[in-house]
């Protein structure tokens, strides 16, 4: 129903990017670390996002890299077709480009200054095979960003039920990523408490009582009018402050630049 609504035209599908920038706290997490990112990229680089889904990330991306070459892929040919339709409305399709791929076999060796990630490791099997695709298709200091569950998610195990694992631990997926062939790999919690409490008032609870009743999508409006100033609180300590522990890992790893 969702897809539905915000598909029918550009307007509403940055309404439901905006929405979905607001809500997941590994949104914020992701933006701030491209922020970041971006002052260390050329102006003209080249960016893929391995496992676009709804495109939000791309959409993001296009905006604070005007002159960035942004490929994105996915395995589901309707979210490819649908971002695509999306991209060209809005006059920005010269540069950026949705293809159908699988990750397990998608390499192209040194093309990519960067890299994403984003709730996409969870779902494969042989992570190891795709890191190293991925370590092959950057240049040298050319940078990964993955957003993943860590294995303090016990919320997900029970409310998603398509992921090969229940997250990651914060070594495993540092030695994954070392035996890649990145040299440079830094970790770090989301979804602290209060990031967890956000989580399931804002989208957990919500998902739950429309898979009971669509007449709950009446009530949406009237519940985050209550519920989302709160989050958006919640949300903003998550990102602000240091997590010790928590259900989601956001990791910045690096290839090595070459020397001579």
């Amino acid at each position: 129903m969702l897809g539905i609504v915000f598909n029918r035209s550009p307007i509403m599908r940055k309404c439901f990017y905006i929405m979905l920038d607001l809500l997941l706290i590994r949104a914020w997490h992701i933006k701030r670390s491209l922020r970041q990112i971006r002052n260390i990229l050329p102006d003209n680089a080249f960016v893929l996002d391995a496992g676009a889904g709804f495109g939000q990330y791309t959409y993001f991306m296009s905006k604070i890299g005007k002159s960035w070459q942004i490929k994105a892929v996915d395995v589901k040919s309707e979210q490819v077709e649908d971002c695509n339709r999306f991209f060209y409305k809005i006059n920005r399709n010269d540069r950026i480009r949705f293809e159908i791929a699988d990750l397990n076999t998608f390499c192209e060796p040194e093309q990519y200054h960067l890299v994403i990630c984003i709730d996409v490791m969870e779902h494969i099997s042989d992570d190891i095979a795709v890191f190293q695709n991925i370590h092959s298709s950057l240049k040298p200091g050319g940078i990964l960003l993955v957003s993943t569950p860590s294995d303090l998610d016990s919320h997900h195990k029970s409310f998603i039920c398509e992921h090969v694992r229940d997250g990651y631990n914060v070594c495993e997926l540092r030695n994954k990523l070392t035996q890649a062939g990145f040299t440079k790999v830094e970790v770090k919690y989301t979804y602290g408490l209060f990031g967890q409490i956000s989580w399931i008032i804002s989208i957990k609870f919500p998902m739950m009582m429309l898979n009971v009743t669509t007449l709950f999508f009446i009530l949406l409006p009237f519940y985050y009018s209550v519920t989302f100033p709160v989050c958006l609180l919640f949300n903003l300590w998550d990102v602000c402050v240091e997590q010790k522990s928590g259900t989601g890992l956001n990791v910045c790893a690096t290839k090595t630049q070459e020397t001579h």
